[in-house]
């Protein structure tokens, strides 16, 4: 523990000698007079007052060396035992920024006993640490999370000490290669041990002081001449001789014992770092073992490494790839590269080649860098380079970690954040844009009941109302991309829909392309909605088409519809990640268009994602065929290669009821003097222009209204007014929802009918309200549909 002593206060020798020197001179000084006076008198005089003035000098001295004495030594032995003792990097400095004292590790980890802030960590590193150091003195502590040294990343501790708080203790903690010598130590001991034992390699790994921390087995039969027993904790030299050619032996073996060559591995940087040991027997070794050329064992070592390595030469060229590396940067077997700036983009090809070189050159550190492959230039990799000593030809270690799995998983788990967010702005747009179309559509509705087909507004009206109908239309496509559409799903099945859908397939394909079904025997039932399952057929085909067309819209080709059996054993064998093993009837749709370039395959089914041109798609085909797929419980998949034409595959679960459903029967539709009725109807909307369309709606078809803005609003009315017939209410409100006000309300009329109404799903929106004995009516809705739902629920009471 290095410290800096305080200075101490003055004693008693420092005030006394003084004042002797003082009063010899006052005796000197009486003699003088005396002998040039030959005045006794006069220099008795004068050597009296030189002893009062001297002992009055040395009273005032003796008074004030108490008041003025600074702060004896500080006795820093306890701190340094403490400090000593701590596996971190401990200093201390004091207000004015000095050093006061600093442990060994301290020393070690910044190779001296420079000052904080001013450390070897570079300039962002010493600009965080003085900032975390100012921020020690106004709050008592602070911290870095991360600053980098050579030996790798390290952590800042800063906390302010000492009785008066005018001291800070600055403590860096970090693994420092701690963690990968763990980790290298476990594998020597287990199966990578083993394996490497089954090879005839020896390996150890060493601490810095020459102790074994680790060995495999093969490495203790031949030290110790038996593979039980510790190891860890001795000395590794002592397991070994030399002779006078240089050649290492085991000491237990002699020199009649095998030759061994010694390979060291400095996988850490850092003085105090472990070493990686291997011992080779060298049957026929010629010259010293240490140092010598690279040999197939060598290379075998280097083949087991769970993680990707490559040696280099001193030229540069790539001398062995393990498969770990090859795996990890793309390789082809069949041309491998030659440098190893041929394995990334342009841009890296300089920094690269320069650090190859420079630690070919015999730089001792090691680095890491981020590059770019030259097969996956989205995606940047860790690539650490380091100098290679002992290991023959080889002059640089290249290690390369496989991410590919970590990017891909990645990859898919922003695509599917992305894709619920976006399909839950999706749903709440939708869900707006329903209620201003519920308007639109209403008061379209009432308009008409006043026009005739011959007046000159009809026409008009009628086109509004169409085009609310086309808007409409896109919100349910949206719906139908976040999975919140209403469905209405049977049983049925694949070979039906494809039946209904074909014939208008085939206006739609045009002459020039040819449709082709085929179905599979033993097709298992489906439960999903027709009419959406057409919609998803649709849309495939009508892509296919004009893939094939081209942008000319000349052109043709061939569209194949297929339906055919999964079974669990042909999941099973697919082995995919993503499909669970089930029973599923799949739905083919493939064709022999342009295909679909690889860098655009992962974004088709993103919202508002096409590739035609301006005007000519809304980007929501696909979205919607994968909302209609994944809401029905099924999984989609596309396979294309440019050129070759595309196939879709859709898969949806065989249903497995324990009976078959009954059909259900058709609705007749109610005319128009059907709709008529009477009774109170209680109408929760807080929509102004829905709730004023449908009090509107209402009234005409002869219903005594009362209406309410929220749930706590419609609570109020039901105090003051009789019993309702029906309570027609919106989902989402403010202040009260539907379903809070539905609950309060029941408690006092158990029995009253509800219908609810809603621009959200039924599916969604049932699963949330939990209530029993209650109706549904999507948004956006017409006059019509508004009575006739409101009929319906009355009629059934």
């Amino acid at each position: 523990m290095a410290s800096i002593p305080s200075p101490s206060a003055p004693t008693a020798p420092s005030v006394r000698i003084p004042a002797l020197i003082a009063l010899g001179c006052g005796v000197a000084a009486a003699l003088v007079i005396l002998a040039l006076l030959r005045d006794p008198i006069f220099a008795a005089g004068f050597l009296a007052a030189s002893i009062v003035l001297v002992g009055a000098v040395v009273l005032i001295r003796s008074a004030i060396a108490p008041a003025v004495a600074v702060e004896p030594n500080v006795d820093w032995s306890v701190a340094r035992a403490l400090a000593g003792a701590s596996p971190d990097a401990v200093a201390v400095t004091d207000r004015a920024g000095r050093l006061i004292c600093a442990n060994d590790r301290y020393e070690a980890v910044f190779s001296g006993y420079p000052t904080p802030p001013n450390l070897p960590i570079g300039e962002a590193g010493v600009a965080a640490l003085a900032a975390a150091g100012r921020a020690a003195w106004r709050d008592g502590q602070a911290q870095v999370d991360r600053l980098m040294i050579d030996a790798g990343p390290i952590a800042a501790h800063i906390e302010q000490a000492g009785q008066a708080e005018d001291m800070l203790v600055w403590r860096f903690a970090g693994a420092l290669g701690a963690d990968l010598a763990t980790t290298i130590e476990a594998m020597i001991a287990g199966p990578i041990g083993n394996r490497l034992a089954a090879s005839g390699i020896m390996a150890a790994l060493i601490t810095a002081e020459g102790r074994i921390r680790s060995a495999n087995r093969v490495f203790r039969l031949r030290a110790m001449g038996h593979e039980e027993g510790a190891i860890a904790g001795r000395d590794f030299a002592r397991f070994l001789i030399t002779d006078g050619q240089g050649m290492v032996r085991f000491e237990r073996e002699g020199q009649a014992g095998t030759p061994l060559r010694v390979v060291q591995i400095p996988f850490i940087e850092g003085e105090d770092a472990p070493l990686l040991v291997a011992l080779l027997d060298e049957e026929e070794a010629v010259g010293p073992a240490i140092g010598a050329g690279a040999s197939a064992h060598i290379r075998s070592l280097v083949s087991l490494m769970p993680f990707g390595i490559a040696l280099i030469d001193r030229e540069g060229r790539f001398l062995q790839m393990n498969d770990a590396f090859v795996r990890a940067a793309d390789v082809d077997p069949a041309a491998p590269p030659l440098y190893p700036g041929d394995l990334v983009v342009r841009e890296d090809k300089a920094a690269v080649a320069d650090a190859v070189r420079r630690f070919a050159g015999g730089a001792t550190h090691s680095t890491d860098m981020a590059v770019r492959l030259r097969d996956r230039p989205d995606e940047p990799v860790a690539l650490s380079i380091a100098g290679a000593r002992g290991l023959g030809e080889a002059a640089v270690l290249m290690s390369l970690k496989d991410n590919s799995e970590e990017s891909r998983l990645k990859r898919e788990v922003a695509q599917a954040t992305k894709m619920q967010a976006v399909g839950q702005l999706a749903g709440g747009v939708a869900h707006d844009f329903n209620n201003i179309l519920t308007a639109i559509i209403g008061h379209c509705d009432l308009m008409l009941m006043r026009h005739s087909p011959g007046d000159s507004d009809y026409d008009d009206i009628q086109q509004i109302r169409a085009n609310s109908n086309r808007a409409a239309s896109l919100t349910r496509q949206l719906l139908a991309f976040s999975r919140q559409q209403t469905l209405r799903p049977q049983i049925l099945q694949l070979p039906d829909v494809i039946s209904e859908v074909s014939n208008l397939l085939k206006r739609l394909l045009g002459e020039t392309v040819t449709l082709t079904v085929t179905h599979g025997r033993n097709l298992g039932p489906v439960r999903a909605d027709p009419g959406q399952l057409e919609q998803v057929v649709m849309n495939l085909a009508v892509n296919a088409r004009d893939a094939m067309l081209g942008k000319n819209g000349q052109g043709g080709g061939t569209l194949t519809i297929q339906t055919l059996t999964v079974t669990a054993a042909d999941v099973r064998a697919m082995d995919s990640e993503i499909l669970p093993v089930a029973d599923y009837t799949a739905l083919k749709i493939s064709d022999t268009g342009t295909g679909i370039p690889p860098e655009i395959l992962p974004k088709i089914f993103e919202p508002f994602f096409t590739t035609k041109e301006v005007g000519k798609g809304t980007g929501l085909g696909l979205s919607t065929v994968y909302g209609i797929v994944k809401q029905s419980g099924g999984y989609i998949f596309a396979d294309s290669k440019p050129g070759k034409g595309t196939v879709f595959t859709i898969y949806l679960p065989v249903h497995t009821a324990s009976a078959p459903a009954k059909p259900v029967a058709a609705t007749p539709k109610a005319k128009p003097g059907d709709l008529w009725g009477s009774g109170t109807i209680l109408l929760v909307e807080d929509e102004d222009m829905v709730r004023a369309v449908a009090e509107r709606a209402l009234t005409r078809q002869g219903y005594t209204v009362l209406t309410a803005e929220h749930g706590e609003a419609a609570l109020d009315l039901l105090e003051v007014h009789p019993r309702p017939d029906l309570l027609i209410s919106d989902v989402m409100m403010p202040i009260m929802d539907g379903p809070t006000m539905v609950r309060r309300a029941r408690e006092r009329y158990p029995d009253l009918p509800i219908l609810f109404m809603s621009g959200y799903a039924e599916e969604q929106l049932r699963k949330s309200i939990d209530l029993d004995n209650v109706a549904f009516l999507a948004k956006p809705f017409s006059v019509q549909q508004l009575a006739e739902a409101a009929r319906d629920v009355l009629a059934a009471k």
